[in-house]
């Protein structure tokens, strides 16, 4: 059977997460959906990460496999037809070896987190940003963030309901950027590691922006990480200002690979 690599986006808030569930909308539920309009019969496809309820994607990558021998274009233009009107596209999609596989062949996982810093609450923008109602420092949250790079036991930033065999990961990257709006400040969070435990992000994010609202200092960061106890964590953010910017491969398979930074 022809099997292919979809490129996917979606807006996170109407689904219960990306993996299906029997009485709850998921993102994987609708693109299976889709795939049965074109080939009758139950699909199955695999991701390159199993986003949260709320979480977006602008680079999430599965594969599914089919009967039919699909132009990758028309595929694609015709998923993007049944997959109408859920907020769940397909970018880009490819034809890839018969056992290429989105999740163990990926090498890196990029996340971007989006964090807003206004009074007045979000209109047009609801559910793509967390907003908090206080100024931020910048640099005191790069400064704690610098902590967290390289190769370390994660246990204060891992969910208690992970199933990750290890709280040993590597951290690549944890940048943060202002963008200066017309009404307040964004500041975005640039994550990149080959995996992550489950909730980490959210827990950095949430745990740095105490730093930059100054009710911790940057070395309070370091002394988390050290304790090694979910108890010693920050707040964990709320899910809507997450994205799953984009996955690596050792040979890409599309000609995009989604956002990079």
């Amino acid at each position: 059977m022809p099997r292919y690599a979809l490129l996917v986006e979606y807006h996170g808030g109407p689904f219960s997460g990306w993996q299906r569930q029997a009485d709850q909308p998921s993102v994987q539920g609708a693109i299976e959906t889709a795939l049965g309009k074109l080939e009758p019969g139950d699909h199955t496809i695999a991701a390159a990460g199993r986003t949260d309820a709320g979480v977006h994607a602008t680079g999430q990558v599965c594969h599914c496999d089919l009967a039919k021998d699909w132009d990758p274009f028309r595929l694609s233009e015709a998923l993007n037809y049944h997959l109408k009107p859920a907020p769940v596209a397909v970018l880009a999609c490819s034809r890839v070896a018969y056992d290429w596989h989105a999740r163990f062949d990926a090498t890196e996982r990029r996340y971007v987190f989006r964090l807003i810093a206004r009074r007045a609450p979000l209109t047009t923008e609801a559910g793509q940003m967390w907003r908090v109602n206080h100024p931020l420092d910048a640099e005191a949250m790069q400064a704690g963030a610098d902590h967290l790079i390289g190769k370390h036991d994660f246990t204060t930033f891992r969910s208690s309901i992970c199933q990750a065999k290890s709280p040993i990961k590597s951290l690549d990257a944890l940048q943060i950027s202002v963008v200066p709006r017309d009404i307040g400040v964004e500041y975005r969070f640039y994550v990149r590691a080959r995996s992550f435990l489950h909730n980490q992000v959210r827990s950095f994010v949430g745990t740095l922006e105490r730093v930059g609202a100054g009710a911790w200092r940057p070395d309070d960061v370091a002394a988390a990480l050290a304790a090694k106890d979910r108890a010693a964590c920050g707040p964990v953010s709320p899910p809507m200002g997450l994205y799953l910017a984009g996955v690596r491969y050792p040979d890409a398979p599309f000609t995009t690979e989604g956002t990079r930074f």
